[in-house]
């Protein structure tokens, strides 16, 4: 056998992986590139709609500022201060001219800068969600799993069972219940309050784990029940069977075949989830003391705050696509239908 005759089988190989990185890498971009181009014009519209809700509501920084009884004239001067008296469309263009450059306008209610009041809530609220995440991704993910693997027996349904009752318990009593025993009972964890992590990654932990745990219940319940049925019914397809007429091994199976096609629903939950988790925590925050994203909307809709409420909802748009298109690429990488372009 001759030296190039011996090299050629790991040319092959390599020629073979080289081209799987590059099929791969342009499913991805040509993902990436359809997402943008769905973000674009979505992402208009909502602006559009978004900055119309001043006009719609009828609301202006002089009812606020000089209250019910203010004069036509005072109320004409304020909103002229603030460039109410110009057109529509003049008004939009600057203010979405300030969304592209991360100037999100000033509040009606104190004058601070809403991108900076927006940025302290998130911060809060981004810490929590993202621990919330991930704790029910793991749990959900081995609940899910462990049911699948277990199918029709006893444990699959205790899991399903255990996954039905927390899907309906609320994320405020979990978190009354979670401050009663871990907080004032046992005093393992702080009751409330919230602490940066630069200022000690101990600290930040421990004030964001009870908020986090009573808000990933939901995300656990959700991981878990769409994992099981797409695990379960990725074991009914024929190229199961085929594997297993093969004589693969059940874990070769599992991980090659049944949870690479079954990962897709789990996944496109989380898409909304994670949005959900930062922005629809208001009596979450309330219970654990925590200036959050979702108090700060509450708060600003409550106050008639228009521009804040304008800026709490194109960063809740934005959160929606930017993660929805994380777990798009996810999916076209990891999912084979997602390959197909099924």
């Amino acid at each position: 056998m001759t030296t190039t005759e011996a090299q050629a089988p790991p040319v092959r190989r390599r020629g073979v992986v080289a081209a799987r990185t590059r099929r791969t890498s342009l499913r991805v971009l040509a993902t990436l590139a359809r997402s943008v181009a769905i973000f674009i014009p979505v992402f208009l519209v909502a602006t559009f709609v978004t900055f119309a809700l001043r006009s719609l509501s009828g609301l202006s920084p002089a009812r606020i500022q000089l209250g019910e009884d203010a004069t036509p004239e005072a109320i004409a001067r304020i909103e002229a201060e603030w460039g109410l008296d110009r057109p529509f469309l003049v008004q939009y263009g600057d203010w979405f001219s300030g969304v592209l450059h991360g100037q999100l306008g000033t509040s009606w209610t104190n004058g601070a800068d809403i991108s900076t009041l927006i940025g302290l809530g998130l911060g809060v609220s981004l810490s929590v969600a993202t621990f919330a995440l991930v704790i029910g991704v793991v749990v959900g993910f081995v609940l899910g799993t462990v049911a699948a693997l277990r199918r029709t027996t006893w444990v699959d349904r205790a899991i399903t069972g255990f996954v039905t009752v927390i899907s309906v318990m609320p994320a405020f009593v979990v978190g009354i219940v979670l401050v009663a025993v871990f907080a004032v009972g046992l005093g393992l964890f702080p009751s409330a309050g919230y602490v940066p992590a630069e200022q000690g990654f101990g600290p930040w932990l421990a004030h964001i784990t009870l908020p986090a745990v009573a808000l990933s219940f939901d995300v656990v319940a959700d991981v878990a029940r769409q994992l099981r049925s797409s695990l379960v019914a990725a074991y009914r397809e024929n190229y199961v069977t085929g594997a297993v007429v093969r004589g693969l091994g059940p874990r070769r199976i599992f991980f090659r075949h049944v949870l690479r096609n079954g990962l897709g629903p789990a996944l496109a939950t989380l898409g909304l989830k994670f949005p959900a988790l930062v922005g629809a925590s208001v009596v979450t925050e309330w219970i654990f003391g925590l200036q959050g994203f979702g108090r700060f909307a509450n708060d600003a809709a409550q106050a008639g705050d228009v521009p804040a409420v304008q800026g709490v909802l194109v960063v809740s748009i934005v959160l929606v696509v930017s993660f929805n298109l994380i777990v798009n690429l996810v999916l076209a990488r990891v999912m084979p239908a997602a390959r197909r372009g099924v």
